[in-house]
């Protein structure tokens, strides 16, 4: 087992399953919360990103497949490729590469389903460009339109001005997407100055 990133929210790990690669996140326990509340929000919210995984798979999204659930642990499938924020320039990005970001967040918005975290560092780019979005874990379940304006904040803030209008061109013509309410609310959101987002503020 081999640790490849360790965040403020979970390790992740390498391991081999029955002899295929194999990813494990493991929610990391706070020290600042009580022993038994402390594993009752690790295994909640651990069941609660393996859900949203699934529901993403199940609406088209390419994630990453759950393997099992054990100890506050998710175990997946590995995938190989390179994540958007680490190509060249991000001035660079293909413009194709943007349009499946847009379309498989508005599918995700359209399913129900904000990621919280939707930024070029949890956006994988296959050896055939294709895009797969991963790390689920400040993910929900909703239909907020602030919500998923914030996902589009994120990404605003992440990538050049020229590609995020087109990312945002792309996210209005998805179908099955909530579309102009969504940028409606992203303009409510930068008027009243609303960039702690949830990346920003740790869950208790």
């Amino acid at each position: 087992m081999k640790m490849i990133s360790e965040g403020a929210e979970a390790k992740i790990y390498t391991i081999k399953v029955l002899g295929f690669d194999a990813v494990v996140k493991d929610r990391i326990s706070k020290r600042y919360r009580e022993k038994a509340l402390d594993s009752v929000i690790r295994a909640q919210r651990t069941k609660t990103e393996a859900k949203i995984l699934a529901r993403a798979s199940e609406s088209g999204i390419r994630v990453p497949k759950v393997l099992m659930l054990k100890n506050n642990k998710i175990i997946m499938e590995s995938l190989n490729g390179t994540m958007l924020n680490a190509l060249p320039a991000k001035s660079k990005i293909p413009t194709s590469i943007i349009s499946q970001c847009a379309r498989q967040l508005a599918v995700l918005h359209g399913a129900g389903i904000v990621h919280g975290d939707f930024t070029p560092a949890n956006i994988l780019v296959d050896k055939n460009s294709n895009t797969w979005i991963i790390d689920f874990g400040l993910g929900e379940v909703t239909n907020s339109d602030e919500e998923r304006a914030l996902d589009l904040l994120l990404m605003k803030r992440s990538i050049d001005r020229g590609l995020y209008g087109h990312f945002e061109r792309e996210y209005l013509a998805a179908p099955g997407g909530a579309g102009k309410a969504v940028l409606r609310q992203l303009s409510e959101i930068e008027k009243r100055g609303r960039y702690q987002t949830r990346t920003l503020l740790s869950k208790s």
